[in-house]
């Protein structure tokens, strides 16, 4: 009778470690997306800044 609760206590435990640790995994999946988004609209950036000549005429009428 004892073994069997010290096994679902131990195997309880092992489940809220387990959940915990794929919650960590889950945000840090989620974190890595972002900063590969955030990477690519940088790298955009940097591509379209390439051209000097771009922007640099402009008529402004006041």
């Amino acid at each position: 009778m004892e073994i069997d609760v010290l096994t679902s206590t131990a195997l309880s435990a092992l489940n809220a470690s387990s959940i915990g640790s794929d919650i960590g995994v889950a945000i840090l999946a989620k974190q890595l997306d972002a900063s590969e988004s955030m990477g690519d609209n940088l790298v955009r950036t940097m591509e379209l800044s390439v051209n000097p000549y771009v922007g640099s005429n402009f008529d402004a009428y006041v």
